[in-house]
């Protein structure tokens, strides 16, 4: 399938098929730069967001990079899944890695947002335990792609371990069956459920809404799977200790250079869990934001510029 072509100023949609055991869906991403370019940016969002809340970073890189934001299955263009069950990170890692073969990069790198931090570490693990997807082995194990090198990596606000706070605040409103009757009230909640991306203007909220939520019968509703909250919902301590141990194995041991950016205030990155990720990996480095909490939203100049830097630093 073509890519879905747009003006210079906005990004082309096309889709990747992935799987999962209850079958085969359809994966959107979003595309800057040019098609051309075996250096690629893939962005990966948060929860309940989209591939568009990386607009203004990859307008601001795809002179350097080809930049690939997907929507997660389950949200925006993407397609849903038939058992809710599959809205979880190994699958997410899975159709990561259906999209890194159709796009064949020479040299990778990611920006993650908090869940999309976890898909990174995720695929950076999978690389590192699992011979068929060492990068050095070519296509991921999927023997469709060349080599790919993973290169620099960036954790937006999330880290192995979650503070309880944080993911109780976000169950509380992930999956809610809400409406607005129009859509400057559905800003306005937006708005009021995300503090933690610090101070926006006006068209800043804008932005931040019109790419979850869509209107559907002459309503506002959000653009997202309602079920991905059932996963989430049935997290049990003693799996959420099993899972934070595979990442904290998989952070430590990866190679690759590594930034954390940190809001000041984030309610689910503790800044104990962020210093402790400094330690105990040689190759990563902390930024923090003041006035942000979770999560910074890279649209400020001062936060596109810090993974600007990293990313192309030599």
């Amino acid at each position: 399938m073509s890519p879905i072509a747009h003006s210079d100023a906005e990004p082309r949609l096309d889709f990747v098929t992935c799987a999962s055991p209850a079958g085969l869906h359809r994966m959107a991403y979003w595309e800057w730069g040019d098609p051309g370019n075996d250096r690629v940016l893939l962005c990966a969002h948060g929860l309940t967001r989209t591939g568009r809340d990386f607009d203004p970073l990859a307008r601001a890189l795809r002179d350097d990079y080809r930049v690939v934001c997907p929507d997660v299955v389950g949200r925006g263009r993407s397609d849903w899944l038939i058992d809710p069950a599959g809205y979880v990170v190994p699958q997410y890692v899975a159709d990561m890695v259906a999209l890194i073969a159709r796009l064949a990069p020479a040299r990778l790198d990611w920006v993650g947002t908090s869940m999309g931090g976890l898909i990174g570490l995720g695929l950076a693990g999978a690389a590192m335990v699992s011979p068929a997807l060492r990068p050095d082995r070519g296509a991921w194990g999927l023997g469709a792609a060349p080599d790919v090198p993973l290169g620099r990596m960036v954790f937006n606000d999330i880290g192995p371990a979650l503070t309880q706070e944080g993911l109780e605040r976000i169950g509380g409103y992930v999956g809610q069956d809400i409406r607005f009757a129009s859509f400057q009230q559905a800003v306005d909640y937006v708005r009021a459920v995300s503090g933690g991306f610090g101070p926006h203007d006006a068209a800043g909220w804008t932005a931040l809404t019109e790419h979850v939520f869509h209107e559907q019968g002459g309503q506002w509703v959000k653009h997202y799977d309602l079920r991905i909250a059932q996963p989430f919902a049935l997290q049990t301590p003693e799996a959420t200790a099993a899972a934070e141990a595979l990442l904290w194995r998989a952070w430590d041991h990866l190679p690759m250079p590594a930034l954390v950016l940190r809001g000041a205030q984030s309610d689910i990155l503790s800044a104990e869990t962020a210093q402790q990720m400094v330690r105990r990996n040689a190759n990563a480095r902390c930024v923090e934001f003041l006035g942000v909490g979770h999560a910074p939203t890279v649209r400020s100049e001062d936060q596109i510029e810090a993974v600007r830097r990293f990313l192309l630093a030599e």
